[in-house]
């Protein structure tokens, strides 16, 4: 059935990861998402979990092509803490926190291939 309100809306962000269980236990630990499996190569979370769909594919990373992908920026109501549960979580920081005009953020990667930014007010 189709839903003329999602027509030309973007529903679902596929990445891909070099490990589907390191990407499965990274996000579950450092943002609470919940994860599907759909066989050893695939896993997606719906967007009640992460804000919108999202899946996780198995081939080749976003940072061995970073300027072929689009930046994907979460927000965290407390920044310093959403940095050191990255980092805690195998993550590391790939840009500090920077000021732009309406808030901070920084960039990190999740060590299954993937960059990402949280921003905050």
């Amino acid at each position: 059935m189709s839903d003329p309100a999602l027509h030309h809306k973007i529903t679902y962000i596929e990445f891909t990861t070099t490990d589907i269980e390191r990407t499965k236990q990274f996000y579950a630990t450092v943002f609470g998402w919940s994860f599907k499996d759909w066989g050893p190569d695939y896993i997606d979370s719906k967007a009640d979990s992460t804000g919108i769909a999202i899946g996780f594919a198995k081939g080749a990373t976003q940072q061995e092509q970073p300027k072929s992908a689009p930046l994907v920026v979460l927000y965290s109501a407390d920044l310093k803490a959403t940095e050191a549960a990255v980092v805690a979580a195998g993550g590391s920081i790939v840009v500090p926190t920077f000021e732009f005009p309406g808030g901070r953020r920084f960039h990190f990667a999740d060590g299954a291939g993937n960059l990402m930014g949280v921003w905050s007010e």
